[in-house]
């Protein structure tokens, strides 16, 4: 009997797995990374539970949405906790390569596709690609949907800015633009073509959300073939087009983000050297491990690893993943202003987005703290971090911060223009060529 499809009958044998201490000490050491402040033992499931609990084909984005954050990030934990035992739930939906879907984002926002198995062909093709930084977003949840859509559009349009590849918002829109005469229309085309030569980056999408239709595909979706096969391409990139693994960001989205994380670990496995970054956005709980086998984003995946937790008890997983690991207000179900764990978990991505944008940078200052108690008293300790793209790349542990429940989120708007993104990426270059310098000096 297919155990996706049936969990009701599933009862007997959680009761015995519960009174099994063999399986607690197990499922003890796998939650051992979590915040221990947070963990919350009514968690595990009862036969009575599991009994009201819903098939997983019936579990969809639209039904969480009608739920509240608490509603659906209970839901939510139940179903992973059911899956935690005995492995019931195996991670054997792979996508075919051939049908990701994916562009590459043009001097004027224009989108070069390609799918999987094309990627590399395509890139190739593209004049000056990685000549500066190469940011890859791999998206985790289907673009259908509304507010994944504009959650991914928000973005890539804030790399547009960044890259200098589009105008910022409203720059032409104005009543005196659109009236204005040829001359300053040729003088704008002429002010595109000289930013088209000063470009500071490519952004490249791959859309493999777009290849989970429900919630039975995303909680059983191969994490770990998909990231190898992304891996894959990334090492082709580097011996075929020249593009150094010390330019690559990776971006992950929920369930993306373990599939970034598998990525870097396959190209350090296969090359001997690690991306320089990868992060991860409100990752998912992992529903379906490969046995006897931890799998996802973990420190060490890139030289780099930061992570946003926005529904650490809903749609994502509470436990430390990165070298450093933000929670906004808190582990919780959700974030101020969102409305249902599908709207915290897209937070992440909004929360990113909004820190790419010029002058951006540092809206979202947080502190190291082991609890949101700790941090609510003031008594957080250690440097002061900023969550997002000017990230440093030398702190470590816990960090936590508050956040507005509309747009602007960052706490420290208005902005003002910061080192950003080059700026952070330069100082951490100089301090390994330092450290290198030592070496060879010993």
């Amino acid at each position: 009997m297919n155990p996706l499809r049936t969990l009701c009958v599933l009862a007997c044998l959680v009761a015995a797995t519960l009174a099994s201490p063999n399986n607690g000490n197990q499922q003890q050491q796998r939650r051992s990374n979590s915040l221990n402040n947070y963990e919350d033992p009514s968690n595990w499931v009862s036969p009575n539970q599991i009994e009201q609990l819903p098939m997983l084909k019936d579990v969809t984005l639209r039904r969480l949405e009608e739920m509240t954050v608490d509603e659906g990030g209970s839901m939510l934990s139940k179903l992973y906790h059911l899956s935690q035992f005995n492995r019931v739930f195996k991670p054997d939906y792979v996508p075919e390569a051939s049908k990701i879907k994916g562009y590459i984002v043009g001097p004027r926002g224009q989108k070069t596709e390609f799918n999987l198995n094309t990627f590399v062909q395509t890139v190739k093709r593209q004049p000056n690609f990685g000549d500066d930084e190469v940011t890859i977003f791999i998206q985790g949840l289907p673009q259908t949907w509304g507010q994944v859509n504009k959650a991914n559009r928000k973005l890539v349009q804030a790399y547009e800015q960044r890259y200098n590849l589009q105008p910022y918002p409203g720059q032409n829109d104005s009543d005196e633009q659109k009236s204005s005469s040829e001359e300053q229309q040729q003088q704008r085309r002429k002010q595109n073509q000289e930013q088209d030569d000063t470009t500071t980056g490519d952004l490249v999408v791959i859309k493999l959300g777009d290849q989970i239709e429900d919630f039975e595909q995303f909680a059983t979706l191969n994490v770990e073939r998909i990231g190898e096969i992304i891996g894959d391409r990334l090492v082709q990139l580097t011996n075929e087009v020249n593009v150094p693994q010390e330019i690559i960001h990776l971006i992950g989205q929920g369930p993306a983000a373990h599939v970034a994380g598998i990525a870097g670990r396959q190209y350090t496995r296969l090359t001997g050297h690690k991306l320089r970054r990868i992060t991860g956005l409100d990752a998912s709980k992992l529903f379906a491990e490969p046995d006897n086998k931890l799998s996802g984003l973990a420190r060490g995946d890139a030289d780099f690893v930061d992570a946003i937790h926005t529904s650490a008890y809903g749609m994502g997983t509470q436990e430390r993943l990165a070298d450093v690991d933000f929670y906004p207000n808190g582990p919780s179900e959700g974030v101020p202003g969102a409305e249902n764990v599908v709207e915290a978990s897209l937070r992440a991505t909004r929360y990113f987005a909004e820190s790419v944008r010029p002058g951006n940078e540092r809206n979202f200052p947080a502190v190291a703290a082991s609890s949101y108690k700790e941090y609510k008293q003031n008594n957080g300790y250690g440097k002061r971090a900023y969550m997002g793209i000017a990230t440093s790349y030398d702190i470590r542990g816990d960090y936590m911060l508050q956040v507005n429940s509309k747009a602007p989120f960052g706490r420290n708007t208005p902005a003002q223009t910061q080192s950003g993104y080059h700026s952070v990426h330069e100082a951490w270059r100089q301090q390994q060529q330092q450290q290198q310098d030592k070496k060879n000096l010993a």
